[in-house]
């Protein structure tokens, strides 16, 4: 499978931005699937996964109560909003697919990467 993440830019913090990643390859819908984010300096963290069904989701601390992962597997396409946006949120976000099923938090598990999108937040 192959996936292109988007939507990313520069926000003030506070604001919201919803970022895409569309999928193409074999059945998008076999696979779970996660963001991870990059910030400058730092390794790569998880933020959140969602179930190959979309019925079951989970967030890192640092952004729960203010991102929402979900799917719509029938546009091969995972979404990330992303709402009270802070500075400390500023990174190179990524999304994964992977093989195994349930929630994945840990990198190695994911088979699959997006090239990444990079979301600024200015104070």
């Amino acid at each position: 499978v192959r996936l292109q993440a988007s939507g990313g830019g520069l926000v003030q913090a506070g604001g919201s931005l919803r970022l895409s990643c569309a999928a193409s390859g074999r059945a998008f819908s076999m696979y779970a699937m996660g963001w991870f984010r990059q910030a400058p300096g730092k390794e790569r963290e998880f933020v959140s996964a969602i179930t190959w069904r979309g019925d079951s989701t989970y967030y890192a601390d640092s952004v729960k109560d203010r991102f929402i992962i979900s799917r719509d597997n029938a546009k091969n396409t995972l979404y990330l909003q992303m709402n009270s946006l802070k500075p400390e949120d500023t990174a190179v976000y990524y999304c994964a697919a992977s093989r195994l099923g349930g929630l994945i938090v840990t990198m190695k598990e994911y088979n699959y990467w997006g090239q990444g999108t990079l979301v600024t937040v200015s104070s």
